[in-house]
């Protein structure tokens, strides 16, 4: 069974950064699509981003493009998700799973909160 532990996350003002981690244990990470997604309050969860296997290609939801990037380091089992140009409604706890065309598929972390306020 695989295990996810995000980190990263805090309170920050708008405009500021943040750089999130998901380490990944108990599979074979290199060969999974990885995806960022988010959670706010009274809101479904959402994907965000996503990254292939390799690293060769991402994809990003509207609202983040041009903010967020994702990258994964496959020798550390683990992918990031760096954050700028933060604004009050990226405010959610953040989550990474596998990404399918199916969606998730692998148990939640605990996810990290992010907090964008002044």
């Amino acid at each position: 069974q695989v295990q996810l532990v995000e980190s990263g996350g805090g309170l920050v003002q708008p405009g500021g950064s943040l750089r999130l981690s998901c380490a990944a244990s108990g599979r074979i990470f290199s060969i999974y699509a990885m995806g960022w997604y988010r959670q706010a309050p009274g809101k479904q969860r959402e994907l965000v981003a996503r990254i292939t296997a390799g690293g060769s290609s991402t994809d990003y939801v509207d609202s983040v493009k041009g903010r967020f990037t994702i990258s994964r380091d496959n020798a550390k089992d683990t992918v990031y998700l760096q954050m700028n140009s933060l604004k009050p409604e990226d405010t959610a706890v953040y989550y990474c799973n596998r990404h399918t065309g199916s969606g998730p598929v692998w148990s939640w972390g605990q996810g990290t909160q992010v907090t964008v306020s002044s």
